[in-house]
């Protein structure tokens, strides 16, 4: 009998995860900046989670670009998707890959793609 409650409670935990997993990705979709974002190094971004962890990140090589993850998760995201590895630029709305992306971090940490320095400048420029 514990061994069926202990099954039933990982089943339910990992589906709990894997629901909040989802969630967040699909709430990220549509997230738009807030105040001045400051340029941050690629490899401590988990780019899955979207955010600048503050410390060197797991590099996922893919067709000889790097991209970044916090854990396990986030490695087979990056390597299996290919949707997870580009994201809009926030100015000019176009898809950049972000192993080639221009990436700032607003104060929380949740990091946004540019195609290039002066589109991040052309957006900092334009916050009041």
């Amino acid at each position: 009998m514990m061994a069926i409650m202990r099954k039933t409670a990982i089943l339910l935990l990992s589906l709990l995860f894997t629901l909040l997993f989802s969630m967040a990705a699909f709430a990220q979709e549509d997230v738009k900046p807030a105040g001045k974002l400051t340029k941050v190094e690629p490899k401590t971004v988990c780019m899955i989670n979207e955010h600048a962890m503050g410390k060197d990140q797991i590099p996922v090589e893919v067709d000889g670009k790097t991209y970044y993850g916090c854990c396990d998760m986030c490695k087979k995201a990056l390597a299996s998707d290919a949707s997870k590895r580009s994201a809009a630029d926030p100015v000019t709305g176009k898809q950049v890959d972000k192993a080639k992306a221009v990436i700032a971090a607003q104060a929380d940490g949740r990091v946004f793609y540019f195609e290039s320095d002066e589109t991040l400048k052309k957006y900092n420029d334009g916050v009041k």
